[in-house]
């Protein structure tokens, strides 16, 4: 999860605990009873643990059965940068390939040397990996293998 998604959180037979909720840019929400949960780099599953380990304090015995959903994922964004013709920051209800984000981005413009492309992806603080592209053999098929999936945070620069 990230911030900006929304989730649904369910307390089973307390519709007054019972939300709807958007992840904060912080990275974290605020939960009757429970305070602050923090939401960002987590999973749907270890959110609900944590909602249920605290409620366990206020309520007894099943009722501290709580279920977390998805409704939105809002925070899976990346960056298409350099010579294209609509370069920006972008956005998807679902991952995308390279090759769907290059054309979210109206693909490289005439001054671009596409063969040159890279992803810029950040595993932590610090620790940046270029991802060598080459737009053209991936457009025409023949290194499918190239046209991975395009990771939240990600950037790709055509120079």
């Amino acid at each position: 999860m990230g911030p900006a998604d929304q989730l649904r959180i369910n307390v089973w037979r307390d519709n007054e605990l019972s939300l709807e909720i958007k992840v904060r840019p912080d990275g974290t929400m605020t939960l009757p009873l429970v305070g602050d949960v923090q939401a960002a780099g987590r999973t749907p599953s270890q959110i609900r643990d944590d909602v249920t380990q605290r409620l366990a304090k206020f309520v007894k015995g099943d009722a501290a059965r709580v279920t977390v959903a998805v409704v939105a994922v809002n925070s899976y964004r990346f960056s298409v940068h350099g010579n294209v013709e609509h370069p920006g920051v972008f956005t998807s209800p679902t991952f995308v390939t390279v090759i769907e984000a290059m054309a979210m981005a109206g693909g490289p413009n005439r001054f671009a040397a596409p063969d040159k492309s890279v992803i810029l992806r950040t595993y932590a603080p610090g620790q940046t990996r270029q991802i060598p592209l080459d737009y053209d053999t991936l457009k025409t098929g023949e290194r499918p293998e190239q046209n991975i999936v395009v990771l939240a945070g990600d950037t790709i620069y055509v120079p």
